[in-house]
């Protein structure tokens, strides 16, 4: 693997929240040096970043990177071989946006991580959760009133999000199965959704014992549970029961929040899908029911931000997108930063979502030793976060485990 020095820069430190001129040395994949006048080892590739912002690449903590149509129902229902080839412009995009990682919430598996990995598709590093597990007529159960209930045939479909499986032992053997097939982490439905056609959003989906019977064959598996909740009730009861990272989270209040803090439970909001949804959901195929499920979410996105931040609970960035709303990903990052400020959102796509997906210090960061996911930006974003939005556009070069993907 070629060496790349990459000189004349601003470095963008996620953890003082400032910028300093600075070169940056990638050998082997990883960041070896960072410092002023850096030489050049014999062969290696030397980017001239003079006026550029040399920041760490980002994290999304909440994709669907196979779900190429709105409506999942009939997105569960394409040949295996079309989905997945679906995916990759999908996964393309994503990357070009500056996410250099992803923790797929449903969906992906372990031969689409492997395809990004190796090469064989342009797309960020993916830590896929496999397929999300929820109750019979919970958010992930797809099927209409008016199907026979029979036992689903989720599990055998790349275009399916979820699995419908009920019961401990059903749910142990369930997790065992996706960890097999390569899961880095479990995902469950803890709520009503909006996309689901049966489930209103108060719902809750699991008992106690089943969340518990899965958060302890994750922990077995030496991984984590994130959890799919939007009521204060459905989120503080999955954590009380051990999920650490809770998704959407729109309804959050305060006493949930504070549970979330006492718990050192992570939030992953999503605020960036609801207003994709509104606005073009329905003409996307999105089914009448889930249109009018949206208002009830969607406003309170933003102040579940506010409440998150004053009772300190660590947030990652996630979109949630799907079909071809995902263009809209990097937007999530000016919602937030309109109400946080862009150096905590930065933090937000890099440090805390590293740790959400435990590559603390490995990713999310410049400094030697770390993985060489680098882009190099036209624009400060501690000062103007629109230089990260659009399709990547301010984005000149992107470098993923030390590899230039744009240049």
């Amino acid at each position: 693997m070629t060496a790349i020095l990459i000189q004349g820069g601003n470095v963008l430190d996620v953890v003082a929240l400032n910028v300093k001129p600075a070169d940056v040395l990638i050998e082997h994949g990883k960041i070896t040096q960072t410092g002023i006048g850096l030489k050049a080892p014999a062969g290696a590739q030397i980017i001239d970043a003079r006026g550029l912002t040399i920041m760490p690449g980002m994290i999304d903590c909440h994709t669907h990177i196979v779900a190429s149509q709105v409506n999942l129902g009939l997105n569960a229902n394409l040949p295996n071989a079309l989905a997945t080839l679906r995916a990759v412009p999908i996964l393309s995009g994503i990357l070009m946006r500056g996410f250099t990682s992803v923790r797929d919430a449903g969906g992906a598996n372990w031969s689409l991580a492997e395809a990004t990995r190796t090469d064989i598709i342009d797309g960020p590093r993916i830590f896929p959760s496999g397929r999300a597990l929820s109750q019979t007529g919970g958010h992930g159960d797809f099927r209409a009133r008016s199907d026979i209930i029979e036992p689903c045939a989720c599990s055998q479909r790349i275009g399916n999000i979820a699995r419908v499986v009920d019961g401990e032992d059903n749910i142990r053997l369930a997790i065992r199965e996706e960890i097999q097939m390569g899961a880095s982490q479990i995902k469950i439905m803890a709520s009503g959704g909006v996309a689901s056609p049966n489930d209103p959003i108060h719902f809750l989906g699991y008992s106690e014992k089943e969340i518990r019977a899965a958060v302890e064959e994750a922990t077995n598996a030496g991984t984590y549970v994130m959890a799919h909740a939007y009521t204060p009730r459905a989120i503080s009861r999955a954590v009380q029961c051990g999920v650490r990272t809770i998704e959407h989270g729109n309804l959050v209040d305060e006493a949930a929040a504070n549970v979330m803090r006492e718990h050192n439970a992570f939030m992953v909001p999503t605020l960036i899908t609801y207003e994709a949804l509104a606005n073009e959901g329905a003409a996307l195929g999105l089914p009448a029911e889930s249109v009018a499920k949206i208002e009830g979410v969607r406003g309170a996105g933003k102040k579940a931000l506010e409440i998150l931040a004053k009772a300190g609970v660590k947030m990652g960035v996630g979109s949630d997108l799907l079909g071809a709303m995902h263009r809209h990903e990097s937007e999530e990052l000016k919602l937030r930063a309109d109400i946080l400020g862009n150096g905590m959102v930065l933090q937000q796509a890099t440090l805390i979502g590293a740790e959400i997906i435990g590559m603390t210090d490995q990713l999310g960061i410049i400094k030697a030793g770390a993985i060489a996911d680098l882009l190099l930006v036209d624009g400060n974003p501690l000062t103007d976060i629109s230089c990260l939005l659009g399709q990547g556009d301010q984005i000149r070069v992107i470098i993923k485990d030390g590899k230039t993907y744009k240049h």
